[in-house]
């Protein structure tokens, strides 16, 4: 659709959602599945999106002026960067066109600070949208990049202090954009990216009982689990034959961080060590001759994760939320090596609900991780706890409940306006 379309509004009752999410792949799928039952309830979902950016299945989408961005470097500083060029992007282009669509909320990323700049300087209801571990302050609570435990006591608070006065830091490029935004529209005193979350309502992807306890704060965040939940029927690879005698482990390290062919490598060198065998998927990210390389039982490019995790004994994983929530909707223990983003926050979270391990960048050895493998299959604790959230996972809201949940916060608001 073009950006510039105006439309006529839909029927009373109904609402109008624009949805602004940044360009990452699991992102957009969750976005996607959540559009998708926002409009089998009758509402209407557009995207705003930068060129370039492709949807999957029939969405809407409105696309901002300018031309299309070029591919950005897996650098955390470039990374930084072009967040904050995509945020000053939005806030300058995106008001004109908000203004001719003309809808009754905005759906946005809590990795992108404009979308709450946006619906505040538009008088806009907010939903904040959690794809990865929700960024909503909790005293005792890290952020989400840094790996440490809950922790409510004065030492506790005093270092996620310094954690944040860090990321602060890391993060001024994109920190100058909110600045100057809200300066520009009168917004008071916004500064980072947590002062741009919605304080009605926060949708997370985070299963129930997952995350860590948020009583202070956390009332407005509504836990759902992965929004594409039940929507693929997945047939195991016919080409690979376990041997039901040993235990099956399945290792991967996500879509953008399986290019590390040297750590995958020694993955499968400590799982022939344990005893087990193991499948190795990179995404795609590796050449024959690297994938070649790597001593595993079988190495795909891809493989149809959710299917592979139905006969798995064990996961080992780069701690991405997504991979980490399949694993407990199959009731698969997990061995975490995060990596980067929020991984090391989802990695704690595996250690405290007690469904796996996880090992620090210094301690990936061979020997290391085989000792883990181990301690894993030998204790059944790790997969009755895995097992637990397994039970739960057929209660899980999903997008279905992230529709219920905006409908219950928001419609009320939206007659009263009409009225």
């Amino acid at each position: 659709m073009a950006g510039q379309t105006r439309h006529t509004r839909p029927p009373r009752g109904f609402m109008r959602a624009v949805l602004i999410c940044p360009p990452l792949h699991s992102h957009l799928r969750a976005f996607e599945a959540l559009a998708r039952a926002w409009t089998r309830k009758g509402h209407e979902a557009i995207f705003l999106t930068e060129p370039g950016v492709v949807l999957e299945g029939d969405m809407r989408q409105a696309i901002l002026p300018g031309p299309v961005l070029r591919p950005q470097s897996r650098t955390l500083l470039a990374e930084i960067l072009a967040g904050a060029r995509r945020t000053d992007r939005l806030c300058r282009d995106a008001p004109a066109l908000l203004r001719d669509l003309s809808p009754d909320l905005i759906l946005g990323d809590q990795m992108e600070p404009a979308s709450g700049l946006l619906a505040r300087a538009l008088g806009l209801p907010l939903a904040s949208i959690a794809c990865a571990v929700p960024m909503d302050p909790e005293p005792g609570i890290p952020l989400p990049f840094l790996g440490w435990p809950h922790d409510t006591s004065a030492q506790g608070l005093k270092r996620n202090a310094g954690g944040e006065r860090i990321a602060g830091l890391l993060l001024t490029p994109q920190n100058r954009v909110i600045r100057h935004w809200a300066r520009h529209w009168g917004l008071g005193d916004l500064g980072r990216l947590q002062d741009c979350l919605s304080s009605d309502l926060t949708l997370s992807q985070i299963a129930p009982g997952f995350d860590y306890p948020r009583p202070a704060n956390g009332g407005h965040i509504v836990q759902l689990g992965p929004f594409r939940q039940g929507q693929v029927t997945q047939d195991f690879p016919p080409d690979i034959r376990p041997d039901p005698a040993r235990p099956f482990v399945y290792a991967s390290l996500g879509t953008l961080q399986s290019h590390r062919a040297g750590l995958l490598a020694r993955i499968a060198r400590a799982c022939r060590q344990a005893g087990v065998q193991v499948l190795v998927s990179h995404a795609g990210s590796l050449t024959d001759g690297q994938a070649g390389r790597i001593p595993a039982d079988w190495v795909r490019s891809f493989v149809p994760q959710q299917a592979v995790l139905a006969r798995a004994a064990l996961c080992i994983t780069h701690a991405g939320l997504n991979t980490a929530l399949e694993c407990l909707a199959a009731g698969v223990p997990m061995l975490a090596l995060p990596l980067t983003h929020d991984q090391p926050g989802v990695a704690a979270r595996i250690v405290q609900s007690g469904t796996g391990l996880r090992l620090h960048p210094w301690q990936r050895g061979s020997n290391r991780i085989a000792d883990a493998v181990a301690t894993l299959l030998a204790d059944e604790n790790f997969r009755a706890r895995a097992r637990h959230f397994a039970a739960e996972a057929a209660s899980w809201g999903g997008a279905a409940g992230a529709v219920d949940a905006i409908e219950a916060r928001f419609s009320p608001r939206r007659s009263a306006q009409a009225s």
